[in-house]
């Protein structure tokens, strides 16, 4: 059961109090930059992990400004679609059992679960004009540079942070792809409970990413083809293509 905690009491709620309830995602970004882009990519963890959970998502971005660029932006990432949240309208929230907001530091106080997102700077792959940006042929190295920091705490985006998740993520392909060419096992019921118990508390991210590493680095006790089985459930939430390089020569 996922639990968020509320930045308004500092207390942790359910996510979807309501089973098979529907709950709403709504992220709060204007202008394009890691900060906003990280909002967004809190929201779509949001999404994926109660998605994994059976509860139907609602995703939802408001803004103001730079709205496209966002959405290029999210899509490059990764992320699920966001609806307008422009276009709600009077009956918006008949129905749902749950309305979480993510906001960033500087962001609104909307009433309601609000999931706080602490700021990012620093290097925006492929960004606007007049933006901090340089070239990423590979997006999800900006994803993964995100996701190793709890998002109530800061992040600079610099070429070193970057350079180690770009690292990280070719070493990681390059695993799974090898342990794809072994017999396959299903996940044991040790690591799912403990990917599950990172991502239900608070969206732990950097927890799953310490699972993942235990992971590549256990003795021959655990099956290659349970970690590689292992790495592609986790990256169901994690958005990270961690089998994108199977088939590929070793």
């Amino acid at each position: 059961m996922l639990r968020i905690i509320d930045a308004r009491t500092g207390e942790p709620v359910v996510a979807a109090p309501v089973r098979r309830g529907l709950t709403r995602v709504e992220a709060h970004a204007s202008g394009y930059g890691p900060g906003s882009l990280r909002v967004l990519l809190v929201a779509d963890l949001l999404f994926r992990a109660l998605e994994l959970g059976g509860t139907p998502v609602w995703a939802v971005l408001t803004g103001e400004r730079e709205q496209a660029e966002l959405r290029a932006g999210a899509t490059a990432l990764g992320m699920h679609p966001f609806e307008d949240g422009r276009d709600l309208g009077a009956g918006a929230g008949l129905g749902e059992a749950q309305i979480l907001h993510v906001v960033g530091e500087d962001g609104p106080a909307p009433d309601g679960v609000r999931v706080a997102v602490a700021p990012a700077e620093g290097i925006v792959p492929g960004g606007p004009p007049g933006t901090d940006a340089a070239p990423a042929p590979d997006p999800a190295v900006l994803r993964l540079a995100l996701l190793a920091t709890p998002r109530t705490e800061p992040v600079r985006l610099d070429a070193a942070v970057l350079g180690e998740a770009h690292d990280t993520l070719v070493r990681w392909r390059r695993a799974v792809a090898d342990w794809a060419r072994r017999p396959s096992r299903p996940v044991p019921d040790e690591l799912r409970g403990r990917l599950r118990a990172a991502w239900e508390d608070d969206l732990d991210m950097p927890a799953v990413l310490g699972v993942l590493r235990s992971v590549a680095d256990a003795g021959p006790e655990l099956p290659d083809g349970a970690r590689f089985e292992t790495y592609a459930y986790a990256d169901r939430l994690l958005g990270l293509e961690l089998t994108r390089d199977l088939g590929a020569p070793a």
